[in-house]
């Protein structure tokens, strides 16, 4: 099984702490003037969406998880968990609110989405990159709001709240970058 070491550890990268996968989400490569280099890093378990901080010096290795990606379809949210469906098998699947909190504000029904499995097991789910939702609620413009830099809070149809430019209006459909929040452009 391929291993990483200190000096592949970069934003994103995903390894194997004590049987659990982790994704990197903040590191510092440190060099102090006395002793050898190390890196500090903050990891996010893909199982309950923890972060810890851990230090891995020269010797160290992890294991590259073992992950498959599954694309399925999203159906509704029952109360207790968000429910999907495989696009192949028909197969339902239930993942708990935990194992979805960073993709369930964008998800609405029928997005097709990714379903991350560790060892055969669902583990999380990734919304796609960008997607197209309706603007429910934001703030009328005002005469003078024209600054290129000014945004204003806009909450999307799926509860979602981004920063869009004061062009935008109730009922318009923009597309969002869901990786980072953003909004991208209005959709024609």
């Amino acid at each position: 099984m391929a291993t990483i070491g200190m000096g592949d550890i970069k934003k994103n990268v995903r390894l194997e702490i004590a049987g659990v996968p982790y994704k990197v989400v903040e590191f510092q490569h440190v060099k102090p003037g006395k002793g050898a280099a190390f890196v500090r890093m903050k990891v996010k378990s893909f199982t309950n969406g923890k972060v810890i901080e851990k230090t891995v010096h020269a010797g160290d290795k992890f294991e590259v998880p073992n992950m498959e990606h599954k694309t399925m379809q999203y159906l509704y949210d029952d109360g207790e968990m968000l429910q999907f469906m495989d696009n192949e098998s028909y197969e339902q699947l239930g993942l708990l609110y935990e194992q979805c909190e960073d993709a369930m504000k964008w998800l609405k029904d029928g997005t097709n989405v990714e379903i991350v499995f560790h060892n055969g097991q669902a583990i999380s789910v990734d919304a796609p990159d960008t997607m197209e939702l309706v603007v429910t609620e934001t703030p009328p413009n005002f005469k003078g709001d024209t600054s290129s830099g000014s945004k204003k809070p806009a909450t999307l149809e799926t509860g979602a709240v981004v920063q869009v430019p004061y062009h935008v209006l109730e009922g318009d459909t923009i597309k969002v970058n869901t990786v980072d929040g953003e909004y991208v452009e209005k959709v024609k």
